[in-house]
């Protein structure tokens, strides 16, 4: 049987393909549209996603089983029907900005999908196979049980809006996933925090990030005021916003004026330097946001009684509170879709679909069906090798990948930037050692270098360390696996600087040392940790082994290959393009190295930044 799961038309566009020809089922391919057309967060028919899938299953659209679209649009279209008669005539306007989309394809999606599909593979509608709907908060769940370790568990699922759930829990086993609770829109964890994302200067569904790591630079000094004015929270874990301060019912930003009374130092506008108050107001959401997330967890414990944790949705990327959670020792294991936004979502529904409407038999794989993420295209020598000739480069060929993985390692030990390029691209927002930048954590000017003048972003951003698994307790307090980069957790002790505490406020902490691997230990002594096995992620398995023979250090810095605005790059030409336009040092892409030292003339061009949007 083979299904494809399809995720379009709002943001994050993506397809996934699954199969059990070989006689279990497998991913055979997952890709985001954004990685294509290097538009980020696209929202557009994933066209090339699906052809990518297609292509490397050696698969027709006729040879598919079904095609499975991630949510039910006209429940959501009910929705904000219902929502705008509830709020009548304040959001007219918005409402009205709304309809055309709806008008135009997404009333009749079932219809304007098979048009796509059909148009892109020049067959009639008639002979295309079943198109099947998921719901939102199901896609989400299945993604997350689905292709975890487990047979049973307990399912958590919290992100801005499905259709109507906001946060759903469930139990799950022997395949079977059954639905306990949910809290419905407009009541949304996941819109809260985009709404202090939004009043912090971020942009909305991309800045989270940054307001998660802005956090340890403040204090939680508005927590108190966030859950007594904001949200009303039960012991349970359930909540209410209090709409009055939110008007992303009614209008075209997240904040009303209400809101604006109660925290009047004001929003900040993107361009203004960031605020000690921006640091307050990041640390008082995100202290929130995990003690609603852990009484979350509390209850579905207590309803499901499971050891073992699922997590997926937009809010399952805050990997801060994900290390709470382990930390709390609520669960015993907790396993995390590395796509957990709505990209993954798009795996989530073809899973659904196999497991509950085909009703095949469940068996989880060890240690998950995810492949490491590295589910995307891949590129053999012949293609990399054109591509940097197009370039006019020079350089070293090997007579292997894992020959230039060796001396990328000596490089990296000499202090280079490294650009890695290597086997299929990671599914999901994380770049996990095949589409990365590497860097040696020793070195405590790093981190300012790498977010500075090659990522092009704002310095507090942290990096993230990718370390040998077998030494991942001995640098930091974690003992649970965390493959995805999606838990953080401290340095230990040991490990921190006896100079660390220094006179430096604000922001300008970013430059303090706080450990012997300065370039990726946090201001509060954290890190999101990667922890790399060969079973995984091989080729920088290799890399990061390569790396501890010569240092000694069994740890480098891992952030996404590419720059502010720009997706992770997907092609040799563009690995190739960040490469020259940025201070990358030294390349591995294949069998090849390509040092900034031995180029002649490189054609940079002054604008190329300017193709992306700035997130």
């Amino acid at each position: 049987m083979n299904i494809l799961g399809i995720s379009a038309f709002y943001h994050d566009s993506a397809a996934s393909l699954i199969s059990d020809a070989s006689g279990s089922l497998e991913i055979i391919a997952a890709a985001q549209e954004e990685r294509f057309t290097r538009k980020k967060y696209d929202e557009s028919y994933p066209a090339r996603s699906i052809e990518f899938c297609l292509k490397t299953a050696g698969l027709k659209i006729s040879d598919l089983d079904a095609i499975v679209y991630y949510d039910k649009p006209w429940i959501t279209f009910e929705r904000l029907l219902e929502s705008y008669m509830a709020t009548a005539p304040r959001g007219l306007l918005s409402y009205l900005t709304a309809l055309p989309p709806w008008l135009n394809y997404k009333l009749n999606l079932k219809s304007h999908l098979k048009k796509l599909i059909a148009k892109q593979f020049q067959i009639s509608k008639e002979k295309l196979p079943p198109l099947l709907f998921s719901e939102h908060h199901l896609s989400h769940a299945a993604a997350a049980y689905y292709a975890s370790p487990y047979d049973e568990a307990a399912v958590l699922c919290m992100d801005g809006v499905g259709e109507w759930a906001t946060t759903t829990l469930w139990k799950a086993q022997s395949g079977k996933l059954t639905p306990l609770k949910e809290i419905q829109f407009p009541h949304s964890l996941g819109l809260l925090y985009s709404a202090f994302t939004s009043y912090c200067g971020f942009k909305v569904n991309s800045g989270e990030y940054k307001l998660m790591g802005l956090a340890p630079y403040g204090e939680p000094k508005y927590k108190d005021i966030i859950l007594k004015e904001l949200i009303d929270v039960k012991e349970d874990g359930s909540f209410q916003l209090n709409m009055d301060y939110f008007s992303y019912v009614t209008g075209f930003e997240m904040t009303s004026k209400k809101f604006k009374k109660l925290f009047p130092e004001g929003p900040r506008h993107s361009d203004n330097s960031i605020r000690v108050f921006d640091m307050d107001m990041a640390s008082s959401i995100q202290a929130a946001t995990e003690e609603i997330v852990l009484k979350l967890c509390r209850t579905l414990k207590a309803l499901t009684g499971s050891d073992n944790l699922c997590l997926a949705g937009g809010v399952a990327l805050n990997c801060v509170a994900n290390g709470k959670i382990l930390e709390k020792k609520i669960f015993q294991s907790l396993w995390v879709q590395p796509a957990a936004g709505d990209a993954g979502s798009s795996l989530g529904c073809a899973l659904a679909a196999y497991y509950l409407h085909f009703q095949k038999p469940f068996y989880p794989t060890q240690p998950d069906l995810m492949k490491g993420a590295l589910l995307g295209p891949r590129y053999e020598d012949g293609e990399i090798e054109k591509a940097l000739e197009r370039k006019n480069l020079s350089y070293q060929k090997f007579e292997s990948p894992q020959k230039a993985i060796a001396a990328a390692a000596k490089a990296l030990s000499d202090g280079h930037v490294l650009g890695f390029f290597q086997g299929a691209m990671e599914f999901g927002p994380r770049a996990l050692g095949s589409r990365s930048i590497v860097g040696d954590p020793r070195v405590p000017e790093m981190q300012k270098k790498m977010n500075l003048k090659i990522k092009f972003r704002e310095s507090f951003r942290p990096f993230a360390p990718a370390v040998l698994a077998t030494h991942q307790k001995e640098i930091f307090d974690l003992e649970h696996p965390s493959p995805y980069m999606l838990i953080v957790a401290p340095v230990l002790e040991k490990h921190r600087s006896s100079n660390s505490q220094s006179s430096s406020t604000g922001l300008s902490r970013v430059n303090d040392i706080r450990s012997r691997y300065p370039s990726i230990t946090h201001v509060d002594y954290s890190a999101r940790i990667q922890s790399v096995s060969a079973e995984r992620h091989p080729d920088f398995y290799e890399l990061i082994q390569a790396f501890q023979t010569l240092t000694g250090c069994p740890l480098v810095i891992n952030t996404s290959y590419n720059v502010r605005g720009e997706p992770i790059v997907e092609s040799p030409d563009q690995a190739i393009d960040g490469f020259i336009h940025t201070e990358i040092d030294t390349l591995c892409i294949g069998s090849y190295l390509v040092h900034k030292r031995d180029q002649k003339k490189l054609n940079q061009n002054k604008n190329w930044r300017d193709q992306f949007e700035q997130d």
